[in-house]
């Protein structure tokens, strides 16, 4: 199996790999992580991903497979980022509370010069939160660097109703579509 990077400096994402490899390294970069506003959230997340992929796998040999992943709550059509303040991160989960919402993990893999990616979608239902919840759960500080304002793995787990799809996806990286793509791109099945 050629070398494997991980292009995130996401802990989250490096303990699901960690699902299908026992030893990887971890290389980032920065990227611009914009996206033109008219874009769908689901075609952002895969744009983002291809990108911040692409910035790493530049700068190795061709024979390392790069894989790198971006993820995004999207809510009626409307995009929730990483918040950027308290402020944002309540408006977030206020949005969030009594209300269905999608989870979209963009992954790409990079290796001999080509790249493959797709996009595993997660439907959640939150269940009612009281401002003393949400407060409480933005003053703990979990929800400053995540999707949407919240972890499913951490304390934001417990305002979780119910959920459709990969768990994995939901926290950012859908470790059998990344396995796939893997196999895909290398021609190796470790099957």
């Amino acid at each position: 199996m050629p070398r494997i990077i991980l292009a995130s400096g996401s802990p989250r994402r490096r303990e699901l790999l960690s699902k299908l490899y026992d030893k990887f390294d971890i290389i980032t970069s920065e990227v611009d992580e914009s996206i033109d506003a008219d874009i769908q959230p689901v075609c952002g997340v895969e744009i983002l991903a291809v990108r911040k992929g692409e910035a790493v796998a530049r700068e190795l040999d061709s024979d390392c497979v790069v894989i790198s992943s971006d993820t995004l709550v999207e809510i009626g059509g409307v995009p929730l980022g990483k918040p950027t303040s308290f402020e944002d991160a309540y408006r977030m989960l206020r949005l969030l509370s009594g209300n269905y919402h999608n989870v979209h993990t963009g992954i790409a893999v990079h290796y001999g010069g080509r790249v493959i990616s797709a996009v595993a979608s997660a439907r959640v239902k939150f269940k009612e939160l009281t401002d003393t919840d949400i407060y409480a759960y933005v003053e703990g500080g979990e929800p400053m660097d995540k999707a949407g304002a919240y972890a499913i793995q951490g304390e934001g787990g417990k305002f979780i109703e119910k959920y459709d799809g990969d768990f994995d996806t939901i926290m950012g990286l859908s470790v059998s579509l990344t396995k796939r793509l893997i196999d895909d791109i290398t021609g190796v099945n470790d099957d």
